[in-house]
């Protein structure tokens, strides 16, 4: 035997070098390994973005504080505002100069977003179309600053270039120091329906109301940072913000008889509102399981026929948030309820028009407590006092404020598709109070830093509104046409907001399903749940970038996820995980052919085989119907190794397997992605196993598994929950589908 072996190890030798030489006129190559670290896509570690993903012991952000004068002018839809800015330099940087946003300039006559839009010419217009296109005149939007002046009311020097305005400071700001400056401004208020846009009113053409939803309507101080210096891209209209935290004052002056909700706390309460109100209210701030109506249909339907001349003034302080804004109408109305936020009292109120009516009040507050209470469990609690919901027709989101869409039928009635895509907005717009009016992302830089986060949280809070909720973005099953369409009109996650074709799929649908894949996929709940909320508390508050939640999210967990970012975030790969064969075997006491060949390599002949056991394939020609499945004690050699090593007790439990299968796995896709694996048996049985990603680590194209088993299996099927967006499901299963499920499936997915 001896031998034996000696000549065993020469013939490997022998190969290992013939291998060597035949592989010496190879060229070498990069590192192409779709495992491959991230190193060269991440921004170095630094004193304030840390290796771990967490703020470093440097880390600085700027401060911006606002006094605010607003007055709405309903008669002619006009905003006039006078505000003081305190801006406070608390980098290491003295600065030359500071950069504002000038948001509502999209709409001036002199704007070029309309340039930058391609567009082709129509050969069928209806009236308004053609006179909207080539005869009506130009909106008169954009600010029309009146003065920007020092607090001695010297003028300062400033330069606007679009929808950035620049102050020219005239001796640099020094680190540590602060600055303040007044602006005085007015614009005309945008028809939101009619013409678009993040914010504006909505006439009533049958009770000559308007319904304002006010935003982007001060000059407002961009972020400045280590990451970019000044976030001074333009404005386009579609990549939304990134802002600076600070406290506002402001006072709102509109008609008398209007109804206002606004970021902050109302401090002049007393005065604007009536004293039943007043007691409504009260009472709404102890209810935790109803709203309570503040003001009532009746109220606002009898508001609308009379206009008041007078007006009055809204009072709100805001303390540490990052944008500012308000809605109001006489046509509101308003309702309000309490939520505890871990024994915190947090108020949800929604305001809207009979028109929204009974859809609003039978879910709207509802849905704002909903979206507390579970964004609160996944990531840090509430930390303001209120969260509000307004009937405004769109669906975006400011601080402690949201404007939601969604209206029933005349009649009152509504559909499930409108119920739900009211709750739905609601609780993503809601949500962004979270991401990223707290966890504080650049929008226009990273998109999906805030719609992708918020979005995955959205389907939490809605499976948690109502059971069944009919889930739709996010889902992995859903974004499979997108991640198998056409390649030249799909960009990567990590894109510019502004540079990406399809902005919903991109920016929303596909970074929540890479993140609902990792958790209930990849990570598991408990690994990913403390990941995504230590990631949600070490950035509250602050400015984060991409690779801060990626680093996080892998520091938290002990998780290599480099793998996963890649793929899902830095490419437009998708995944195809295929069965490219299956071999089932028999055990055997007796030398196979191939086993003999085998031995016979190395010079061992068939009575020098030592006492083993074989495997034998259903396939091969000396396979025999004689070949009866096994038992421990069947055979001599394997009885004897089980009574050496394994106590009586245990060999009572022991079960030989009866069948062993070699599945070759195949990858057509370029995700490298875990294999979830179903096994039915021949009783009807199932059993689930997962191949971790890393298993592709080795071989990017096939590899092979040995899955052995007490009973034979009838059906193996990859990803049978829909759960990995694999976009071929015809290659998933063992046997392969017959032609009549193959039609089957085909009609399926065109109906749905």
């Amino acid at each position: 035997m001896n031998n034996i072996i000696f000549r065993l190890i020469l013939v490997l030798c022998f190969s290992s070098n013939l291998f060597a030489q035949n592989n010496t006129n190879q060229k070498g190559h990069y590192n192409t390994s779709k495992f491959k670290q991230l190193q060269e896509e991440l921004p170095t570690p630094n004193s304030q973005h840390t290796a771990s993903g967490a703020p470093g012991h440097e880390y600085t952000q700027q401060k911006v504080d606002y006094e605010m004068d607003i007055i709405l002018d309903d008669e002619n839809q006009r905003i006039y505002g006078e505000e003081i800015v305190t801006y406070h330099n608390n980098s290491k940087n003295n600065l030359e100069y500071l950069w504002l946003q000038l948001d509502q300039n999209i709409r001036a006559k002199d704007s070029k977003t309309p340039d930058i839009k391609g567009n082709e010419i129509k050969t069928l217009y209806s009236p308004t179309q053609f006179s909207n296109k080539f005869i009506k005149n130009k909106f008169d939007g954009g600010f029309k600053i009146q003065y920007v002046k020092n607090i001695d009311n010297s003028d300062v020097s400033y330069l606007i270039n679009q929808t950035m305005m620049r102050i020219n400071l005239e001796k640099p700001l020094e680190s540590g120091k602060s600055y303040s400056f007044k602006i005085k401004w007015w614009y005309n208020i945008n028809d939101h329906v009619k013409q678009d846009g993040r914010s504006g009113f909505e006439h009533f053409s049958e009770d000559n109301n308007n319904n304002y939803v006010i935003a982007q309507f001060f000059p407002r101080l961009c972020v400045y940072n280590n990451v970019e210096g000044w976030q001074n891209d333009q404005f386009w209209g579609r990549s939304e913000f990134a802002l600076e935290f600070g406290d506002y004052k402001v006072n709102i002056t509109t008609p008398n008889d209007h109804i206002l909700g606004a970021t902050g706390v109302l401090i002049n309460e007393a005065e604007v509102l009536t004293s039943i109100q007043q007691k409504r209210l009260a009472k709404a701030r102890k209810s935790f399981d109803n709203p309570v109506i503040i003001v009532s249909q009746d109220e606002a339907i009898k508001a609308e026929k009379n206009k008041a001349k007078k007006t009055k003034t809204w009072k709100f302080y805001a303390k540490n948030v990052r944008d500012y804004a308000f809605a109001t109408s006489r046509k509101f109305i308003w309702d309000a309820m309490a939520v505890d936020i871990n024994g915190r009292t947090v108020m949800a109120y929604s305001y809207y028009s009979k028109e929204a009516n009974p859809l609003y009040g039978d879910h709207s507050t509802r849905a704002v407590a909903q979206t507390l209470i579970t964004y609160s469990k996944h990531t840090f609690d509430y930390p303001y006092h209120k969260a509000i919901s307004v009937d405004g027709q769109m669906g975006m989101e400011y601080p402690q404020i949201c404007f939601n869409p969604g209206r029933p039928n005349p009649d009152g009635t509504y559909s499930n598709r409108t119920k739900y895509r009211m709750i739905g907005v609601t609780i993503h717009e809601v949500g962004h109070n979270f991401f990223p009016m707290i966890v504080n992302s650049d929008e226009r830089q990273w998109t999906w830093m805030d719609e992708g986060l918020n979005s995955f949280v959205q389907m939490l809070a809605q499976m948690e509104y109502e059971k069944g909720y009919p889930l739709t973005r996010g889902l992995p099953k859903n974004i499979i046409p997108y991640m198998k369409g056409d390649q030249s009109k799909i960009a990567p996650i990590m894109s510019k907001g502004d540079d990406l074709f399809e902005f919903g799929n991109n920016a929303y649908a596909k970074p929540a399903t890479a993140l609902w894949i990792l958790r209930h996929t990849i990570m598991g709940p408990e690994l990913f749940d403390f990941a995504f909320k230590t990631y949600a508390n070490r950035w509250k508050f602050k400015h984060p970038t991409p690779a801060d939640f990626f680093r996080t999210m892998e520091d938290a967990s002990a998780m290599d996820l480099d793998w996963f970012w890649r793929g899902w975030f830095y490419t437009t790969g998708n995944n195809d995980i295929g069965i490219k064969d299956v071999k089932k075997y028999h055990v055997t006491n007796k030398p196979t052919e191939a086993a003999e060949k085998a031995y016979a390599r190395y010079g061992i002949t068939k009575d020098q085989i030592p006492p083993s056991l074989f495997l034998i394939s259903e396939d091969s020609d000396e396979y025999s119907e004689k070949i009866k499945d096994i038992k421990p004690q069947d055979f001599e050699v394997l009885s004897n190794y089980i009574k050496q090593n394994f106590s009586s007790e245990e060999q009572l439990t022991l079960k030989a397997p009866k069948y062993i299968y070699e599945i070759k796995f195949e990858k057509l896709g370029e995700l490298v992605m875990p294999i979830v694996v179903e096994f039915e048996y021949e009783d009807d049985s199932k059993e689930m196993k997962q191949y971790p990603a890393e298993i592709w680590r080795k071989n990017d194209k096939e590899v092979t598994k040995v899955f052995s088993s007490t009973k034979a299996i009838k059906k193996i099927t990859i990803d049978p929950k829909e759960e990995t967006a694999d976009v071929n499901p015809l290659n998933n299963s063992w046997p392969k589908p017959t032609e009549n499920k193959f039609e089957k499936f085909k009609k399926r997915k065109l109906k749905s």
